[in-house]
């Protein structure tokens, strides 16, 4: 693990590289959800909770297999976050969710762990409920936004094509959008929000 990748660890490390870009990385569910109608949210890979400000009138839980993080989402935000393995834990079958978040996660695992992921996703989901999944595109051409994918601690980048393909074997697809993230105007990261229901 190089140094940047155990700084990001680091709950206070992670947050403030995460802060400046959270609210335009959500920008899209924003625009493609209305969120004053959400009840339940369940986000996966919740980190230390940095999504919790978007569902402040919700039912919230937020799972993550890094103790540390929870611990930290836990004192800071008092809401119920879970150390746990979303292929593994089990919720209550008559509490599903209808809004499951996956932000910044799947490009962390190979294909085969994302479609395991998806697929304990779409197990979650109450009737009516839909997935949101934001990502890191990786950009075809050279480009800085290239350059940071490709350097990125989760070593999973994927095409917008791929990235299609793997959210479409589990779900119906409501929206598909890619969309760039940076600063003064410059794309730092290529991103995809995808939102979709279970395939019944």
């Amino acid at each position: 693990m190089s140094l940047a990748e155990k700084l990001l660890e680091r709950t206070l490390v992670y947050r403030l590289w995460q802060a400046p870009f959270a609210a335009d990385k959500f920008a899209p569910v924003v625009a493609h959800n209305d969120l004053a109608t959400v009840r339940r949210v369940l986000d996966v890979g919740c980190g230390p909770g940095t999504n919790t400000a978007f569902f402040p009138h919700a039912e919230y839980v937020g799972i993550d297999i890094n103790p540390r993080y929870v611990a930290w989402a836990r004192r800071r935000h008092g809401r119920e976050f879970v150390v746990a393995d979303i292929c593994t834990h089990e919720f209550p079958a008559d509490h599903g969710f209808d809004f499951v978040l996956v932000n910044s996660f799947l490009h962390h695992v190979n294909d085969d762990e994302a479609r395991r992921i998806l697929a304990a996703v779409a197990r979650t989901l109450a009737p009516g409920g839909a997935a949101h999944v934001l990502d890191l595109v990786l950009p075809e051409g050279r480009s800085a936004a290239r350059w940071l994918a490709t350097h990125d601690r989760g070593k999973f980048a994927r095409s917008l094509a791929r990235w299609r393909e793997l959210f479409a074997e589990v779900f119906e697809i409501d929206a598909l959008q890619p969309y760039p993230l940076g600063v003064f105007g410059v794309p730092l990261w290529n991103m995809i929000y995808c939102k979709g229901r279970a395939k019944r």
